[in-house]
């Protein structure tokens, strides 16, 4: 016999990702974002990013320390930077500095780890970081900065495309207007880019609202990391390339949130059944940076392809019903918020059969 043998507790299968891998690779597929985002909004942009990213990585050394954990395994890690990194990312570029800090010390104080530090919390840090400034300075959290595109505008004066819309139906009600006739009535302009593209597919017979250009490729106002769908879609596919996510829960987001705005998206405008625009709701605000960044965040998601599928549906189904029906312009963050509380529920009845075990009928006749 060997005398080699090597005797371990479980688990016994190894993978060659790990918690440091795993959490600089999404660090790294949000870089073209959070970068288009600093060029855009500018220095004050960058400010807010190191703010929220420096007090988040400051408060898990303290809590590290309070908790006597190993402060350098658990900084570098990547966990800290890359809620950090989020926070800002959700923030708008332009906000007193202590807002950061406070959305940080939420995140990484009272989501993460009083509840036990990395992979114990239940719901995400980030987005709970967000809600909690959101709530407690609502005016400082609705003054968006005018990006680079549009430099010609007042510095902090343009709403984002999401409340000037709800705005108008708040205040005049339903148009019978799609959401890029609504923005063009109240003098939002689109970005010359954006006109000549439309202009080029409108010559070959297909055609695209350059307001819908400006959100694909981020040329509007918004939070700093959420404003360019483009450049969050690539980051997204990135991590399914790597599989550090699957599939299930942005696919069952998208797709639920994409069918609910077509069916009665419209309605709302004073248009008829099947007349939502899709476009312009699955590139604004912060549905992309939640379905791939956000919602599949490992923790706080159900571990079975089933249970991820009714989560990102469930995202969906609460996100067009805030932000369509809801006081509130956007309503990614709270949704995916909500369906966090669901995820042991989730876990417990979507869970499979052990090989084996027989069913509940099964075992009754056998």
């Amino acid at each position: 016999m060997s005398q080699h043998l090597i005797v371990e507790t479980s688990p016994h299968i190894r993978a060659k990702e790990s918690t440091r891998s795993i959490m600089w690779s999404v660090v790294l597929a949000l870089m073209p974002a959070t970068l288009w985002g600093v060029y855009m909004f500018g220095f004050s942009a960058l400010v807010v990013l190191l703010f929220s990213i420096g007090s988040a990585v400051g408060f898990e050394a303290l809590m590290a320390r309070v908790f006597k954990r190993e402060i350098k395994r658990t900084l570098l890690d990547g966990s800290a930077f890359l809620t950090g990194l989020l926070v800002g990312m959700n923030l708008p570029p332009e906000l007193p500095l202590y807002i950061p800090v406070a959305a940080s010390f939420f995140a990484i104080c009272v989501i993460k780890w009083t509840f036990g530090g990395l992979g114990k919390n239940w719901m995400n840090p980030a987005l709970a970081g967000r809600a909690f400034v959101a709530f407690s300075w609502p005016g400082a959290m609705s003054i968006w900065k005018s990006p680079r595109s549009l430099a010609k505008l007042d510095a902090i004066s343009q709403a984002s495309p999401l409340g000037e819309t709800k705005t108008l139906l708040v205040e005049a009600g339903p148009s019978g207007a799609t959401s890029g006739e609504i923005l063009a009535e109240l003098g939002v302009p689109a970005t010359n880019i954006a006109h000549n593209i439309s202009e080029f597919f409108s010559n070959i017979g297909l055609s695209i609202d350059p307001y819908t250009l400006d959100l694909f490729i981020g040329n509007v106002s918004g939070s700093i990391g959420e404003i360019s769908a483009m450049l969050l879609l690539a980051g997204g596919l990135f991590l399914l390339g790597k599989k550090i996510i699957s599939w299930e829960i942005p696919v069952a987001y998208l797709g639920t949130f994409a069918l609910l705005i077509w069916i009665f998206g419209g309605t709302r405008y004073g248009l008829p059944l099947f007349s939502g625009d899709v476009l312009f709701h699955l590139f604004s605000g912060g549905v992309m940076l939640g379905a791939w960044f956000m919602a599949t965040d490992m923790v706080t998601s159900p571990c079975t392809p089933i249970g991820m599928i009714l989560f990102g549906m469930g995202i969906g189904i609460f996100t067009f019903a805030i932000r369509i029906y809801g006081s509130l312009p956007e309503g990614s963050s709270l949704a995916i918020l909500l369906m966090n509380t669901t995820v042991p529920l989730l876990d417990m009845y979507v869970r499979p059969r052990r090989f084996g075990q027989l069913k509940k009928k099964e075992r009754t006749t056998a």
